[in-house]
């Protein structure tokens, strides 16, 4: 008889056996039993693991839904078109964004849709020279015959879902499109949009992200491969399998109607574009997906901008979770609706508990020590294969479906790209606590440079009065954590429990990166500044 003939049953018994031998391994009985203390730490830290291993599981189903309905996918064109275009607000919220303003205007300016049914308006809540520079701007294509409408506020109340709101008071849209200073508006977004509108039930409709720089350094070649994951197949899969999926803040276009009956543009979160998305949804308007009409945007060069903007993200999906997940699992919605609302809506718990797992895992790994290497596999691993092998397959599947002739360089990227998702746990961590907490913090900008294509020149400098220190204690602490995982590295090699090592080096190029390369940016921004301050005094003697 051949092993494939052996009846299931019978190696479902034997793979039980197998794990009971390793659970109740006594081998080392004489050397090493368990006591209080170690269950202390094997306990939390396997909960904890498990948790992430149901994270790690959502990704598969993301995965597999997306396969499932591909082929029968929503038709990408609306059922109707307009007769007579209706009219279109276009709003432009800004803040201190010197560098991208004047290709944004210049690019909104040349949108193809008729002049008398369009109104652009600029929201500026600049405090430095952009303020002038862009009223200035905005004069001038109004001279031209352009309807740029420009608004300054001399607050920031309510951050950009303020700016939003005060907006909608003079907007004369029936329609309202979004966009962020460093996004280039397609010239064919409006004709390629307004007509789903047709339909009476659709409150929004959301477009995808490209990138102009995407090549610039390693850094945005990850973040574009992070953001492909959610544009391609988290955005996608929702959609098609009709689950609720969000509005990306900007590239899409409202119903201003739905968002009125939605309660309107609300500012006790980082994340008021989720925030919408959701209540506009559980009173039953509906969004559309078009991955086809790609928006160019620019994507952080430095780390700390990346990791600023991340974090941004994680405390404001936790502030919704918080705000509303009771209302959608109350709501009268499908189970499986409620469900992935649960998923999209919580994933960033999961960096508070990486911390911890991580934190324990030297300890545990001395524990274990005695305990024999089946557990390793018949525990471990599965827990590993669903946690980490998820995300790897998760990008990996993303790349392919974005571009099936150059997908294979995701396999050489994901190393980089697991290191940025470990550079991620600390500042995420103290988000997600802050959410969790109630303390709220300003919605903090990241920079944009107009950069597009590979690197050629450095980051120009941001005007600046003074030099200052942007990341405060986040490097210090990533070194730390960075040598922690160093030290763990070499015990696991002492110990030849080598299936650790890939895992614990990830961490360790990931914290030591972060780290090592927020404090050479802003070693060399004191230096420009120590220069330009070194030419004013010059000049001025």
């Amino acid at each position: 008889m051949t092993t494939s003939l052996v009846p299931a049953w019978i190696l479902a018994v034997s793979w039980r056996e197998q794990l009971e031998q390793a659970l109740f391994d006594d081998t080392f009985a004489g050397v090493h039993q368990l006591n209080w203390f170690d269950y202390t730490l094997l306990i939390p830290y396997f909960s904890m693991l498990l948790v992430l291993a149901f994270y790690g599981l959502n990704r598969y189903e993301v995965m597999w839904t997306y396969w499932r309905h591909k082929k029968k996918r929503p038709s990408t064109e609306p059922a109707r078109r307009f007769a007579e275009l209706p009219r279109v607000t276009i709003q432009l919220p800004l803040y201190n964004e010197r560098f991208v303003v004047e290709r944004l205007l210049e690019e909104v300016t040349k949108v193809d849709y008729p002049r008398e049914l369009l109104q652009i308006q600029v929201l500026d809540d600049s405090t430095d020279e952009t303020h002038p520079f862009t009223e200035r701007l905005c004069a001038q294509y109004r001279a031209q015959g352009f309807p740029v409408d420009y608004h300054h506020r001399t607050n920031r109340h309510g951050f950009k879902a303020g700016a939003l709101e005060a907006g909608l008071e003079t907007a004369t849209g029936e329609f309202v499109a979004v966009f962020d200073a460093d996004f280039v508006v397609p010239r064919d977004f409006l004709q390629r949009t307004i007509h789903y509108f047709t339909d009476d039930g659709i409150a929004l409709v959301q477009t995808r992200w490209s990138y102009l720089n995407r090549h610039y350094n390693l850094l945005t070649e990850v973040q574009g491969m992070l953001l492909d994951g959610h544009f391609v197949l988290e955005h996608n899969s929702r959609y098609w399998s009709g689950q609720f999926f969000n509005f990306n803040g900007t590239a899409g276009i409202w119903r201003r109607t739905a968002i009125d009956n939605s309660g309107g543009w609300e500012h006790d979160t980082l994340t008021e574009d989720s925030d919408l998305s959701y209540r506009a949804q559980v009173k039953g308007w509906r969004f559309v997906y078009v991955p086809e009409v790609e928006c160019p945007s620019e994507l952080p060069v430095d780390t700390h901008g990346f990791q600023v903007q991340q974090s941004r993200w994680a405390k404001g999906l936790t502030q919704v979770a918080i705000k509303l997940l009771m209302r959608i699992l109350k709501a009268d919605l499908p189970f499986a609706t409620k469900l992935e609302a649960v998923w999209h809506l919580t994933p960033n718990l999961t960096y508070p508990l990486m911390i911890m797992t991580t934190a324990l895992m030297l300890p545990v790994m001395i524990v274990r020590f005695y305990m024999g290497w089946q557990q390793l596999v018949l525990i471990d691993l599965p827990l590993l294969i669903a946690t980490f092998c998820s995300v790897i397959s998760f990008y990996i599947y993303a790349q392919y479906e974005r571009d099936s002739r150059s997908w294979k360089r995701s396999i050489i990227m994901m190393p980089v790209l697991l290191a940025a998702g470990a550079a991620l746990t600390i500042i995420n961590t103290r988000a997600v606590i802050e959410a969790l907490l109630g303390i709220k913090t300003s919605f903090v900008r990241t920079p944009k440079y107009a950069i597009t294509g590979a690197k050629k020149e450095r980051t120009p400098a941001a005007p600046q009065k003074k030099y200052r220190r942007k990341s405060g204690w986040l490097p210090w602490v990533e070194l730390v954590f960075g040598t922690y995982f160093l030290v763990m590295v070499v015990y696991a090699i002492e110990c030849w429990n080598f299936f650790a090592v890939p895992l614990l080096m990830i961490f360790v190029a990931g914290y030591y990166w972060a780290a090592l390369s927020t404090l050479h940016q802003e070693w060399k921004d004191r230096l420009a500044w120590e220069k330009a301050r070194k030419l004013e005094i010059e000049a001025a003697q």
